[in-house]
């Protein structure tokens, strides 16, 4: 496996034609850079990592001494204009991401 080269900076259209697997058809979508939502504390797989963490005080993991990686993977979220269905597209790993007006 090869790995791809790193950007630096990326700048993604605010609205993409791509496919739409509800409308079966390429239809216009809105882009917005994903962000991760709040932990449900009782979520079932939270659960499960809460309790691992108990017990004298320790990680779950080591702790990682270095730090490895300096950039993180953008997700963005493409909104359907003509159903609404939300479908989350990687773009890879960059620095940072700008979503603009016009390409």
């Amino acid at each position: 496996m090869r790995a791809q080269p790193l950007r630096a900076a990326m700048r993604f259209p605010k609205e993409v034609r791509t496919y739409c697997p509800r409308c079966r058809a390429h239809t216009v979508h809105q882009a917005v850079l994903y962000k991760a939502g709040r932990r449900r504390t009782l979520a079932q797989g939270q659960r499960r990592y809460l309790r691992k963490m108990r017990g004298y005080g320790s990680k779950r993991k080591p702790e990682q001494k270095e730090f490895a990686k300096t950039t993180e993977r953008q997700v963005v979220k493409l909104k359907c204009t003509a159903c609404g269905y939300v479908l989350h597209r990687s773009l890879g790993r960059m620095k940072k991401l700008e979503i603009v007006e016009r390409v």
